[in-house]
């Protein structure tokens, strides 16, 4: 084998696996560092409030109604986003156990000196009750391929949905007063290449020289796909800026 006609197949086939995979990663979704992200620069956009214009609100828990997708973190994300947003009071409830009711205990078994025990906890106004409620998958899919003298170059792209329900709801009458709903895109991108060994016989045959049966040949594939947890806060902080929207009409000249 022409050591030369060698090197310009392969080097041919190295740079149609190099750009192939680039092209991946160019069409893959792939979120944004989520302190840099749309949705957080959307959020901190906001006009911060002053602390007694605030209104007190509270979230429990963070829910989901798919097996397969497991809140984890989302209510501390929730919470995050509520403090971040700079629009209301956020009052601890969830972890009430591990934090706040502990110490009230300490100070009145005398462990710890203020009067804490005696003081008792703001009451919120409103409550946000969200949950994680579909995963619509396949919402948009799309595959092309190129074969070149036996290269063959592919690609794909799909789209999932993340929605993300929230309801409003008065702590005095237990009325909900209003809901949202926010769908975030999981997209993910794939990449194959193959062929190589045959696009090196092919030039071999079209410089009139024969094809070795022991050509080497490569393939490659790679994929990328949208980060759950990147998805879900961005869905959380696009709920939470489209709740300050509902509290305050004035916050909507911020957008």
């Amino acid at each position: 084998m022409n050591r030369r006609i060698f090197l310009h197949a392969f080097g041919l086939a190295a740079a149609a696996t190099v750009l192939a995979h680039l092209g991946g990663c160019a069409a893959g979704s792939q979120p944004m560092p989520v302190a840099d992200s749309a949705s957080h620069r959307a959020l901190v956009k906001l006009p911060r409030k002053q602390a007694d214009a605030r209104v007190a609100v509270a979230i429990f828990e963070v829910t989901s109604n798919l097996p397969e997708l497991p809140p984890r973190g989302a209510t501390e994300q929730f919470k995050t986003a509520l403090v971040k947003s700079g629009q209301f009071r956020v009052m601890e409830r969830g972890n009430l156990d591990r934090g706040v009711i502990r110490e009230k205990q300490l100070n009145a078994q005398g462990q710890s000196t203020g009067s804490t025990a005696q003081s008792r906890l703001t009451g919120a106004e409103y409550l946000f009750q969200a949950e994680i409620t579909e995963l619509a998958a396949g919402t948009s899919d799309s595959s092309s391929g190129i074969n070149i003298g036996g290269l063959q170059i592919g690609g794909g792209r799909n789209q999932d949905e993340l929605g993300l329900d929230v309801s409003i709801v008065d702590a005095h009458s237990g009325e909900v007063l209003d809901a949202i709903n926010v769908r975030v895109a999981l997209g993910g991108s794939a990449v194959q290449v193959g062929g190589i060994g045959a696009l090196v016989n092919t030039v071999l045959m079209q410089s009139g020289r024969t094809p070795s049966a022991y050509t080497p040949e490569v393939q490659h594939q790679s994929s990328r796909k949208t980060n759950f947890d990147a998805a879900l806060r961005s869905a959380i902080e696009d709920a939470v800026r489209q709740l300050a929207l509902r509290f305050d009409g004035q916050v909507a000249q911020a957008q």
